[in-house]
C-alpha cells in the first residue's frame, strides 16, 4: 500500500488557468473565460448604467426624449422624432418575436402595413368609415394578433432557414395583395376596391380620442413615446416572466425546451402573435401620420432597415434596441449634409477604434502607422505618378489642408474609387474573419482606404446606395466581432 491519499487531486495547470481536468468537462472549466467583460474607456460608463434600476434606465431615456420637441423646430421633429418612434416601436416588436423567442420572422412588416390597412379601412373616406380612435385601435390589434397567430401556425413544423423563408413569402405576398386588391368579388357584395391597389387609400383621418384630435407633429410625437414607454414596461414584465424564461429556453434550445416539459407550439404562436400585434398598432399611428396607406411603405427596404436596427442594439436588448433606432434613423439625416457628414464620419472611426483596441499601445501604434502611411503613400504617388494627388480635398481650414498633403486626390477619381469601393466593402467583411496579428497589421491600410473611397467618392454621393451597401458592410464586420451587437448580451457557446 502506498501512504498517499487514494484519490488525489489533479494538479493544476502551469499557467494557473482553470483547463481540462479528470472529472471536469473542460467547456465548464473554460466557461468563465468565454463570458465577455467590460474594459477599457467604456468600462465605468457601462458598469453605472448597469448599475441603475429599470425605473433609472427608462427615465434616462424618456426625459432627453420629452425634451426633444421643446428645443428643436417642427420639422426635425418629424423628420427626426417620428421616424425614430415608429422604427424603435417597430424594431421593440420585432424583439418578441426574434430576440426572445428566437423565431426568424422576415414577413414581420407584413404585419405594420396590415394594421395600417386595417385602420385605413375604418378610419378614412373610402368606405365612409370615421371610426374614433379609441375603438379602431382595438380593433386593428385584435386583428393584427390573429393575423399573426395564422402566419404562426406553419411555426410549428417549421423552424430555421424554413421558417424564414414562409415568412418572407407571406411579406411578399401582402405586398402583391394589396396593389391587386382594388377589384375582389365578395359573395353577396360583388366587385369592391378594399385597398385602393397601387393607389393606396389616402386621406387618413387623424387620431381622434373621445373627440380630441391629434393632428400636430407634436402630439403624434408625444403618443407614439408615450407607446413606446408602454411597450418597454412590457417587455421588461415579459422578460422577467415565466413566458419571457420560456421565450429564452426556446430560443437557445428548443429541443431542450421541449424536453422540459414547455409548450413550445404555444410558445411560438403567442410570440407570433405578440409582435405581430405591436406592429399593428405602429401601423395604425404610423398611416395617421402620413395621412394614406401606401403599398410601397411595406417593403423589403422597410425590413432590412428594422433588422439593421436589432443587429446595432443587440437581439434580446431593450434599451440597445431603442439606441440602434436613434442612430440608423438619425445618421442618414445628419449626413445629408456635407458640412455634418466629415465629422460625424471620423468621429465614428475614431470612437470605434477607441473602444475596440487594446491595448492602448496597440490603439497609439494603429494611429501613428496610419499618419505615417498616408505620408508615405502620398510621397510616393506624388514622385512616380503625380496625377493621383493633382485634386483637393473638399472645403477649406487645416485640416482640408491636412488631407490635401496625406490622401491621394486623382484628378480623374470616378472609376478608380469605385472599383476601389467594391475591394473595400469586401476588405470589411473578411479582415474582422482574420487572426489578431493579421487584422493588426490590415487595419492600417483598410483604414486609409476607406479614406481614400470617403473623401473622393462618397461624400458626394453619401444620399445614394453606396451609402446602404457600406452600412450592409459595417453591420456584417460588427456581426462578426461582436455577434450580441452593441447593447446585446453575450453568450456562452460550444465552439
Amino acid at each position: 500500500m502506498t501512504d498517499g491519499p487514494v484519490n488525489p487531486e489533479p494538479p493544476t495547470p502551469p499557467d494557473g488557468q482553470d483547463g481540462p481536468q479528470i472529472g471536469r468537462d473542460e467547456w465548464v472549466a473554460r466557461v468563465e473565460g468565454r463570458r465577455e467583460g467590460y474594459h477599457g474607456i467604456m468600462r465605468p460608463i457601462r458598469e453605472a448604467w448597469d448599475r441603475l434600476p429599470r425605473a433609472g434606465k427608462l427615465t434616462a431615456l424618456i426625459i432627453p426624449a420629452a425634451i426633444f420637441p421643446l428645443i428643436t423646430a417642427e420639422g426635425n421633429v418629424f423628420r427626426y422624432g417620428l421616424f425614430t418612434m415608429v422604427y424603435a416601436l417597430l424594431a421593440l416588436g420585432l424583439n418578441m418575436v426574434v430576440g426572445f423567442a428566437g423565431l426568424l420572422d422576415l414577413g414581420y412588416v407584413a404585419f405594420f402595413g396590415f394594421g395600417a390597412y386595417t385602420y385605413a379601412i375604418l378610419a378614412s373616406p373610402h368606405y365612409n368609415l370615421h371610426w374614433q380612435a379609441e375603438a379602431a385601435l382595438p380593433v386593428v390589434v385584435v386583428v393584427c394578433a390573429l393575423v399573426g397567430f395564422l402566419v404562426g401556425l406553419p411555426s410549428r413544423r417549421l423552424i430555421g432557414d424554413y421558417l424564414a423563408i414562409m415568412t418572407l413569402f407571406f411579406g411578399q405576398a401582402f405586398v402583391l395583395f394589396v396593389n391587386n386588391a382594388n377589384r375582389i368579388k365578395f359573395p353577396f357584395v360583388g366587385y369592391t376596391d378594399l385597398t385602393g391597389g397601387s393607389n393606396g387609400l389616402p386621406n387618413v383621418d387623424p387620431l381622434n380620442f373621445f373627440g380630441y384630435k391629434l393632428g400636430d407633429t407634436r402630439q403624434q410625437y408625444y403618443l407614439l413615446l408615450i407607446a413606446i414607454v408602454l411597450v418597454i414596461v412590457m417587455l421588461y414584465m415579459i422578460r422577467d416572466s415565466r413566458t419571457g424564461r420560456a421565450w429564452r429556453a426556446l430560443r437557445e434550445d428548443p429541443l431542450a425546451a421541449e424536453a422540459m416539459s414547455m409548450p413550445v407550439n404555444r410558445l411560438r404562436l403567442l410570440a407570433f402573435s405578440s409582435g405581430a400585434a405591436v406592429a399593428g398598432f405602429t401601423g395604425a399611428i404610423y398611416v395617421t401620420i402620413a395621412t394614406a396607406a401606401l403599398p410601397g411603405d411595406y417593403d423589403v427596404g422597410l425590413l432590412i432597415l428594422i433588422y439593421a436596427i436589432m443587429i446595432l442594439g443587440g437581439f434580446g436588448s431593450i434599451t440597445g434596441i431603442v439606441f440602434g433606432a436613434i442612430v440608423v434613423t438619425s445618421v442618414p439625416e445628419l449626413l445629408r449634409s456635407t458640412a455634418n457628414a466629415r465629422p460625424i464620419f471620423y468621429g465614428v472611426i475614431l470612437i470605434a477604434l477607441v473602444m475596440t483596441i487594446r491595448p492602448w499601445k496597440r490603439l497609439a501604434a494603429v494611429l501613428g502607422g496610419l499618419i505615417a502611411f498616408g505620408f508615405v503613400v502620398h510621397a510616393i504617388a506624388s514622385a512616380w505618378y503625380p496625377r493621383l494627388v493633382e485634386g483637393k480635398a473638399q472645403g477649406s481650414g487645416w485640416f482640408a489642408d491636412f488631407l490635401n498633403h496625406w490622401m491621394l486626390f486623382p484628378t480623374h477619381v470616378t472609376t478608380m474609387a469605385q472599383v476601389l469601393y467594391i475591394f473595400m466593402v469586401a476588405a470589411i467583411v473578411i479582415v474582422p474573419q482574420l487572426p489578431r496579428l493579421w487584422r493588426t497589421i490590415l487595419l492600417v491600410p483598410l483604414l486609409y482606404l476607406v479614406i481614400f473611397v470617403w473623401e473622393n467618392l462618397m461624400i458626394e454621393q453619401i444620399t445614394g446606395a453606396t451609402k446602404l451597401i457600406l452600412l450592409g458592410a459595417m453591420l456584417v464586420a460588427l456581426m462578426i466581432a461582436r455577434p450580441q451587437g452593441l447593447a446585446g448580451e453575450a453568450y456562452v457557446e460550444i465552439v
